[in-house]
Protein backbone atom coordinates (compact mmCIF):
# COMPACT_ATOMS: atom_id res chain seq x y z
CA UNK A 1 0.00 0.00 0.00
CA UNK A 2 1.21 3.49 -0.82
CA UNK A 3 2.66 5.01 2.37
CA UNK A 4 0.90 8.31 1.68
CA UNK A 5 -2.53 6.64 1.57
CA UNK A 6 -2.40 5.57 5.24
CA UNK A 7 -1.48 8.99 6.65
CA UNK A 8 -4.44 10.28 8.62
CA UNK A 9 -5.60 13.83 8.06
CA UNK A 10 -5.26 15.97 11.17
CA UNK A 11 -7.20 19.13 11.88
CA UNK A 12 -5.38 22.43 11.63
CA UNK A 13 -6.26 23.83 15.04
CA UNK A 14 -6.70 27.59 15.50
CA UNK A 15 -5.08 29.73 18.17
CA UNK A 16 -6.74 29.18 21.54
CA UNK A 17 -6.61 32.90 22.36
CA UNK A 18 -9.22 33.55 19.66
CA UNK A 19 -11.71 31.00 20.97
CA UNK A 20 -13.90 33.63 22.65
CA UNK A 21 -13.42 36.31 20.00
CA UNK A 22 -16.72 37.85 18.88
CA UNK A 23 -17.58 40.87 16.76
CA UNK A 24 -21.29 41.31 17.35
CA UNK A 25 -21.80 44.09 14.81
CA UNK A 26 -21.04 41.83 11.85
CA UNK A 27 -21.71 38.43 13.42
CA UNK A 28 -25.47 39.10 13.41
CA UNK A 29 -25.29 40.08 9.75
CA UNK A 30 -24.83 36.40 8.86
CA UNK A 31 -28.35 35.67 10.11
CA UNK A 32 -29.65 38.70 8.19
CA UNK A 33 -27.98 37.40 5.02
CA UNK A 34 -29.91 34.13 5.38
CA UNK A 35 -33.17 36.08 5.51
CA UNK A 36 -32.22 38.09 2.44
CA UNK A 37 -31.52 34.86 0.55
CA UNK A 38 -35.06 33.80 1.47
CA UNK A 39 -36.31 36.90 -0.34
CA UNK A 40 -37.03 39.00 2.74
CA UNK A 41 -36.14 42.69 3.05
CA UNK A 42 -34.10 43.52 6.15
CA UNK A 43 -34.02 47.01 7.66
CA UNK A 44 -30.38 47.36 8.71
CA UNK A 45 -29.63 49.56 11.71
CA UNK A 46 -26.45 47.72 12.65
CA UNK A 47 -23.41 49.17 10.86
CA UNK A 48 -22.21 52.78 10.95
CA UNK A 49 -21.64 53.19 7.21
CA UNK A 50 -23.02 56.60 6.13
CA UNK A 51 -22.44 55.86 2.44
CA UNK A 52 -24.92 52.98 2.60
CA UNK A 53 -27.62 55.60 3.05
CA UNK A 54 -28.16 59.18 1.80
CA UNK A 55 -24.68 60.53 2.63
CA UNK A 56 -21.91 61.01 0.06
CA UNK A 57 -18.22 61.84 0.31
CA UNK A 58 -17.75 65.58 -0.40
CA UNK A 59 -16.75 66.23 -4.02
CA UNK A 60 -13.59 68.22 -3.24
CA UNK A 61 -12.26 65.30 -1.20
CA UNK A 62 -13.02 62.81 -3.99
CA UNK A 63 -11.30 65.07 -6.52
CA UNK A 64 -8.14 65.14 -4.41
CA UNK A 65 -7.88 61.34 -4.71
CA UNK A 66 -8.59 61.40 -8.45
CA UNK A 67 -5.85 63.98 -8.88
CA UNK A 68 -3.37 61.85 -6.96
CA UNK A 69 -4.21 58.81 -9.07
CA UNK A 70 -3.83 60.78 -12.31
CA UNK A 71 -0.43 61.95 -11.07
CA UNK A 72 0.52 58.27 -10.62
CA UNK A 73 0.74 58.38 -6.85
CA UNK A 74 -0.23 54.73 -6.97
CA UNK A 75 2.87 53.02 -5.61
CA UNK A 76 3.89 52.50 -2.01
CA UNK A 77 3.73 55.50 0.30
CA UNK A 78 6.24 56.26 3.09
CA UNK A 79 5.55 54.01 6.07
CA UNK A 80 4.47 56.91 8.31
CA UNK A 81 2.37 58.52 5.59
CA UNK A 82 2.90 61.13 2.89
CA UNK A 83 4.29 64.36 4.26
CA UNK A 84 1.49 66.66 3.04
CA UNK A 85 -1.03 64.44 4.83
CA UNK A 86 0.97 64.34 8.06
CA UNK A 87 1.39 68.12 8.06
CA UNK A 88 -2.36 68.56 7.56
CA UNK A 89 -2.98 66.30 10.55
CA UNK A 90 -0.52 68.37 12.62
CA UNK A 91 -2.40 71.55 11.68
CA UNK A 92 -5.69 69.92 12.68
CA UNK A 93 -4.17 68.82 16.00
CA UNK A 94 -3.13 72.43 16.64
CA UNK A 95 -6.69 73.60 15.91
CA UNK A 96 -7.89 71.07 18.49
CA UNK A 97 -5.51 72.55 21.05
CA UNK A 98 -2.96 69.71 21.05
CA UNK A 99 0.30 71.60 21.53
CA UNK A 100 2.83 68.83 22.27
CA UNK A 101 2.69 66.70 19.11
CA UNK A 102 5.64 64.31 18.95
CA UNK A 103 4.64 62.23 15.94
CA UNK A 104 1.90 61.61 13.38
CA UNK A 105 1.34 58.49 11.32
CA UNK A 106 -1.29 57.43 8.79
CA UNK A 107 -2.98 54.03 8.93
CA UNK A 108 -5.36 51.82 6.97
CA UNK A 109 -8.39 53.11 8.83
CA UNK A 110 -8.68 53.78 12.54
CA UNK A 111 -8.96 49.99 12.99
CA UNK A 112 -5.34 49.51 11.97
CA UNK A 113 -4.42 52.44 14.18
CA UNK A 114 -5.92 50.63 17.18
CA UNK A 115 -4.11 47.42 16.22
CA UNK A 116 -0.72 49.11 15.89
CA UNK A 117 -1.11 51.19 19.05
CA UNK A 118 -1.97 48.16 21.19
CA UNK A 119 0.41 45.68 19.55
CA UNK A 120 3.37 48.02 19.98
CA UNK A 121 2.61 48.35 23.70
CA UNK A 122 1.47 45.07 25.17
CA UNK A 123 2.98 41.84 26.41
CA UNK A 124 0.82 38.77 27.12
CA UNK A 125 -0.93 39.09 30.47
CA UNK A 126 -0.75 42.87 30.63
CA UNK A 127 -3.98 44.80 30.61
CA UNK A 128 -5.71 47.82 29.12
CA UNK A 129 -8.68 49.64 30.61
CA UNK A 130 -11.51 49.72 28.08
CA UNK A 131 -14.98 51.23 28.50
CA UNK A 132 -18.06 49.09 29.02
CA UNK A 133 -19.97 49.42 26.78
CA UNK A 134 -17.19 49.67 24.19
CA UNK A 135 -16.50 49.36 20.49
CA UNK A 136 -15.68 45.61 20.31
CA UNK A 137 -12.59 46.01 18.10
CA UNK A 138 -10.53 46.77 21.21
CA UNK A 139 -11.39 43.49 22.92
CA UNK A 140 -10.78 41.63 19.66
CA UNK A 141 -7.26 43.01 19.30
CA UNK A 142 -6.48 42.45 22.99
CA UNK A 143 -7.50 38.81 22.55
CA UNK A 144 -5.14 38.55 19.58
CA UNK A 145 -2.20 39.95 21.53
CA UNK A 146 -2.80 37.75 24.57
CA UNK A 147 -3.34 40.82 26.77
CA UNK A 148 -6.19 41.22 29.25
CA UNK A 149 -9.21 43.47 29.00
CA UNK A 150 -10.10 45.32 32.19
CA UNK A 151 -13.45 46.97 31.62
CA UNK A 152 -14.57 50.11 33.44
CA UNK A 153 -18.24 51.02 33.45
CA UNK A 154 -19.83 54.01 31.77
CA UNK A 155 -22.52 55.43 34.04
CA UNK A 156 -25.89 55.46 32.28
CA UNK A 157 -27.41 57.57 35.06
CA UNK A 158 -24.75 60.22 34.40
CA UNK A 159 -25.22 60.45 30.64
CA UNK A 160 -22.79 57.56 30.04
CA UNK A 161 -19.82 59.43 31.56
CA UNK A 162 -16.96 57.14 32.67
CA UNK A 163 -17.24 55.80 36.21
CA UNK A 164 -13.95 57.03 37.67
CA UNK A 165 -14.17 54.93 40.81
CA UNK A 166 -14.69 51.80 38.75
CA UNK A 167 -11.77 52.83 36.53
CA UNK A 168 -9.53 53.17 39.60
CA UNK A 169 -10.59 49.75 40.88
CA UNK A 170 -9.45 48.07 37.65
CA UNK A 171 -5.87 49.40 37.79
CA UNK A 172 -3.14 47.02 38.95
CA UNK A 173 0.59 46.56 38.45
CA UNK A 174 0.09 45.14 34.93
CA UNK A 175 -2.19 47.91 33.63
CA UNK A 176 -0.45 49.71 30.74
CA UNK A 177 -3.05 51.97 29.14
CA UNK A 178 -6.60 53.19 29.15
CA UNK A 179 -8.93 53.68 26.21
CA UNK A 180 -11.38 56.57 25.98
CA UNK A 181 -13.84 56.63 23.06
CA UNK A 182 -15.11 60.21 22.84
CA UNK A 183 -17.67 60.72 21.32
CA UNK A 184 -18.56 57.22 22.40
CA UNK A 185 -19.60 54.30 20.27
CA UNK A 186 -22.15 52.82 21.08
CA UNK A 187 -23.75 55.38 23.45
CA UNK A 188 -23.16 58.71 21.69
CA UNK A 189 -21.93 60.33 24.91
CA UNK A 190 -19.36 63.15 25.07
CA UNK A 191 -16.95 63.57 27.99
CA UNK A 192 -17.04 66.78 29.99
CA UNK A 193 -13.90 68.84 30.62
CA UNK A 194 -13.80 67.94 34.35
CA UNK A 195 -14.03 64.26 33.44
CA UNK A 196 -11.17 64.54 30.93
CA UNK A 197 -9.03 66.32 33.51
CA UNK A 198 -9.67 63.62 36.10
CA UNK A 199 -8.86 60.84 33.63
CA UNK A 200 -5.62 62.62 32.72
CA UNK A 201 -4.69 62.86 36.41
CA UNK A 202 -5.37 59.15 36.85
CA UNK A 203 -3.05 58.40 33.93
CA UNK A 204 -0.31 60.60 35.41
CA UNK A 205 -0.53 58.93 38.78
CA UNK A 206 -0.32 55.40 37.37
CA UNK A 207 1.99 56.06 34.40
CA UNK A 208 -0.62 54.99 31.84
CA UNK A 209 -0.69 55.63 28.12
CA UNK A 210 -4.04 57.00 26.94
CA UNK A 211 -5.61 55.95 23.65
CA UNK A 212 -8.13 58.69 22.83
CA UNK A 213 -10.41 57.46 20.05
CA UNK A 214 -11.93 60.66 18.62
CA UNK A 215 -13.04 59.39 15.21
CA UNK A 216 -16.47 61.13 15.58
CA UNK A 217 -15.18 64.46 16.92
CA UNK A 218 -16.89 66.63 14.28
CA UNK A 219 -20.28 64.90 14.55
CA UNK A 220 -21.57 66.82 17.58
CA UNK A 221 -25.36 66.91 17.56
CA UNK A 222 -26.15 69.62 20.10
CA UNK A 223 -24.43 72.77 21.29
CA UNK A 224 -21.96 70.63 23.22
CA UNK A 225 -18.24 71.23 23.01
CA UNK A 226 -16.00 68.38 22.00
CA UNK A 227 -12.67 68.72 23.75
CA UNK A 228 -9.70 66.57 22.85
CA UNK A 229 -8.20 64.82 25.86
CA UNK A 230 -4.67 65.61 24.64
CA UNK A 231 -5.58 69.33 24.73
CA UNK A 232 -6.10 69.23 28.49
CA UNK A 233 -3.15 66.92 29.21
CA UNK A 234 -0.15 68.10 27.25
CA UNK A 235 2.31 66.26 29.47
CA UNK A 236 0.53 62.87 29.43
CA UNK A 237 1.40 60.37 26.65
CA UNK A 238 -1.73 60.32 24.49
CA UNK A 239 -2.47 58.64 21.18
CA UNK A 240 -5.33 60.55 19.53
CA UNK A 241 -7.08 58.56 16.81
CA UNK A 242 -8.84 60.17 13.86
CA UNK A 243 -9.77 59.39 10.28
CA UNK A 244 -11.82 60.14 7.19
CA UNK A 245 -14.41 57.41 7.62
CA UNK A 246 -17.04 59.10 9.80
CA UNK A 247 -16.49 62.87 9.80
CA UNK A 248 -15.71 62.94 6.08
CA UNK A 249 -18.04 60.15 4.95
CA UNK A 250 -15.39 57.92 3.39
CA UNK A 251 -15.27 54.65 5.38
CA UNK A 252 -14.31 52.50 2.40
CA UNK A 253 -11.10 54.39 1.77
CA UNK A 254 -9.66 53.01 5.03
CA UNK A 255 -7.73 56.13 6.03
CA UNK A 256 -7.04 56.78 9.68
CA UNK A 257 -4.26 58.39 11.67
CA UNK A 258 -2.66 58.72 15.07
CA UNK A 259 -1.43 61.94 16.71
CA UNK A 260 1.17 61.15 19.37
CA UNK A 261 1.51 63.80 22.08
CA UNK A 262 3.05 64.13 25.52
CA UNK A 263 6.43 63.74 27.18
CA UNK A 264 8.97 62.95 24.39
CA UNK A 265 11.33 61.08 26.72
CA UNK A 266 8.57 58.78 27.94
CA UNK A 267 7.32 58.16 24.39
CA UNK A 268 10.65 57.49 22.65
CA UNK A 269 10.93 53.68 23.18
CA UNK A 270 7.24 53.13 22.46
CA UNK A 271 7.41 55.09 19.21
CA UNK A 272 10.40 53.07 18.05
CA UNK A 273 8.29 49.92 18.45
CA UNK A 274 5.30 51.44 16.65
CA UNK A 275 7.52 52.53 13.76
CA UNK A 276 8.78 48.96 13.38
CA UNK A 277 5.22 47.77 12.89
CA UNK A 278 4.49 50.57 10.43
CA UNK A 279 7.55 49.68 8.35
CA UNK A 280 6.67 45.97 8.41
CA UNK A 281 3.29 46.56 6.80
CA UNK A 282 4.86 48.89 4.17
CA UNK A 283 2.29 51.70 3.98
CA UNK A 284 -1.30 52.82 4.25
CA UNK A 285 -3.38 53.26 1.09
CA UNK A 286 -1.45 55.79 -0.96
CA UNK A 287 -3.64 57.96 -3.24
CA UNK A 288 -6.35 58.26 -0.59
CA UNK A 289 -3.86 59.98 1.74
CA UNK A 290 -4.03 63.07 -0.49
CA UNK A 291 -7.64 63.44 0.62
CA UNK A 292 -6.43 64.25 4.14
CA UNK A 293 -5.30 67.86 3.49
CA UNK A 294 -8.33 68.40 1.23
CA UNK A 295 -10.59 67.21 4.04
CA UNK A 296 -8.97 68.84 7.06
CA UNK A 297 -7.99 72.16 5.46
CA UNK A 298 -10.83 72.40 2.93
CA UNK A 299 -14.49 73.46 3.16
CA UNK A 300 -16.35 72.14 6.22
CA UNK A 301 -19.80 73.46 5.28
CA UNK A 302 -21.08 70.00 4.30
CA UNK A 303 -20.98 69.07 8.00
CA UNK A 304 -23.89 71.40 8.79
CA UNK A 305 -26.22 69.38 6.54
CA UNK A 306 -24.89 66.08 7.91
CA UNK A 307 -25.52 67.18 11.50
CA UNK A 308 -28.97 68.54 10.64
CA UNK A 309 -29.97 65.14 9.25
CA UNK A 310 -28.45 63.23 12.16
CA UNK A 311 -30.08 65.46 14.75
CA UNK A 312 -33.54 64.97 13.21
CA UNK A 313 -33.01 61.20 13.02
CA UNK A 314 -31.70 61.05 16.58
CA UNK A 315 -34.75 62.92 17.82
CA UNK A 316 -37.06 60.57 15.91
CA UNK A 317 -35.51 57.57 17.67
CA UNK A 318 -35.75 59.25 21.06
CA UNK A 319 -39.45 59.94 20.55
CA UNK A 320 -39.99 56.35 19.42
CA UNK A 321 -38.22 54.96 22.50
CA UNK A 322 -40.34 57.13 24.79
CA UNK A 323 -43.47 55.57 23.29
CA UNK A 324 -42.43 51.91 23.71
CA UNK A 325 -43.07 50.35 27.15
CA UNK A 326 -39.86 49.37 28.92
CA UNK A 327 -37.55 51.40 26.66
CA UNK A 328 -35.30 54.17 28.02
CA UNK A 329 -32.67 56.01 26.00
CA UNK A 330 -30.07 58.54 27.13
CA UNK A 331 -29.98 61.16 24.33
CA UNK A 332 -26.86 60.69 22.18
CA UNK A 333 -24.87 63.92 21.91
CA UNK A 334 -22.40 62.85 19.24
CA UNK A 335 -21.77 60.24 16.51
CA UNK A 336 -24.83 58.42 15.08
CA UNK A 337 -25.73 55.67 17.53
CA UNK A 338 -28.47 55.25 20.12
CA UNK A 339 -28.16 52.70 22.93
CA UNK A 340 -31.61 52.20 24.47
CA UNK A 341 -32.03 50.22 27.68
CA UNK A 342 -34.76 47.60 27.39
CA UNK A 343 -36.71 45.85 30.12
CA UNK A 344 -37.35 42.37 28.73
CA UNK A 345 -37.35 38.95 30.43
CA UNK A 346 -34.75 37.34 28.17
CA UNK A 347 -31.18 38.23 27.23
CA UNK A 348 -30.85 41.16 24.84
CA UNK A 349 -29.14 38.86 22.31
CA UNK A 350 -32.29 36.73 22.23
CA UNK A 351 -34.38 39.88 21.86
CA UNK A 352 -32.47 41.18 18.82
CA UNK A 353 -32.32 37.76 17.12
CA UNK A 354 -36.06 37.24 17.51
CA UNK A 355 -36.68 40.80 16.31
CA UNK A 356 -34.62 40.05 13.21
CA UNK A 357 -36.38 36.76 12.47
CA UNK A 358 -39.90 38.01 13.11
CA UNK A 359 -39.72 41.62 11.88
CA UNK A 360 -36.55 41.66 9.72
CA UNK A 361 -35.11 44.58 11.70
CA UNK A 362 -31.40 44.33 12.43
CA UNK A 363 -29.91 46.02 15.50
CA UNK A 364 -27.03 44.85 17.72
CA UNK A 365 -27.47 43.49 21.24
CA UNK A 366 -25.90 45.41 24.10
CA UNK A 367 -24.02 42.36 25.36
CA UNK A 368 -21.99 42.52 22.14
CA UNK A 369 -20.50 45.80 23.40
CA UNK A 370 -20.25 44.86 27.05
CA UNK A 371 -22.53 46.47 29.63
CA UNK A 372 -23.13 46.58 33.36
CA UNK A 373 -24.25 43.14 34.64
CA UNK A 374 -28.02 42.83 34.75
CA UNK A 375 -28.65 45.58 32.22
CA UNK A 376 -29.97 44.99 28.70
CA UNK A 377 -29.60 47.28 25.69
CA UNK A 378 -29.33 47.35 21.95
CA UNK A 379 -27.49 49.67 19.58
CA UNK A 380 -29.36 51.29 16.70
CA UNK A 381 -27.63 53.30 13.99
CA UNK A 382 -29.61 56.41 13.04
CA UNK A 383 -27.96 56.98 9.66
CA UNK A 384 -30.91 55.66 7.60
CA UNK A 385 -33.49 58.16 6.28
CA UNK A 386 -36.30 59.16 8.61
CA UNK A 387 -38.89 57.02 6.82
CA UNK A 388 -36.71 53.91 7.25
CA UNK A 389 -36.19 54.68 10.94
CA UNK A 390 -39.91 55.34 11.38
CA UNK A 391 -40.72 52.00 9.78
CA UNK A 392 -38.08 50.17 11.82
CA UNK A 393 -39.22 51.53 15.19
CA UNK A 394 -42.86 50.95 14.33
CA UNK A 395 -41.85 47.32 13.76
CA UNK A 396 -39.96 47.24 17.06
CA UNK A 397 -42.98 48.67 18.89
CA UNK A 398 -45.22 46.07 17.25
CA UNK A 399 -42.78 43.30 18.20
CA UNK A 400 -42.73 44.43 21.84
CA UNK A 401 -46.52 44.67 21.96
CA UNK A 402 -47.03 41.20 20.46
CA UNK A 403 -44.25 39.51 22.42
CA UNK A 404 -44.73 41.04 25.86
CA UNK A 405 -47.81 43.21 26.32
CA UNK A 406 -50.31 40.84 24.75
CA UNK A 407 -48.65 37.81 26.32
CA UNK A 408 -48.86 39.42 29.76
Amino acid sequence: MDKMSVIQTREITPAERLEKLRYAIRDLACLADDLVRQGKKVLCLNIGDPNAFDFATPAHIVEAVYRAMRENKNGYAPSLGVEVAREAIRREAARKGISTVEDVFVTNGASEAVDICLTALLNPGESVLTPSPEYPLYSAILAKTGARTSSYHLNEEDGWQPDLEDMRRQIDSRTRALVLINPNNPTGSICTRPMLEQIAELARRHNLLIIADEIYDKLILDDSEHLSLAAVAGDVPVLTLGGLSKNYLAPGWRIGWVVVSGDPVALKPYLASAHKLLRARLSANHPEQYAIPAALDGPQDFLAEVILKLRARRDLILRACQSIPGFHCVPPRGAFYAFPRIEVPEADEVFVKELLVEKQILVVHGAGFGQKPGSKHFRAVFLPPEETLRQAFAGIADFVRQRYTQRA
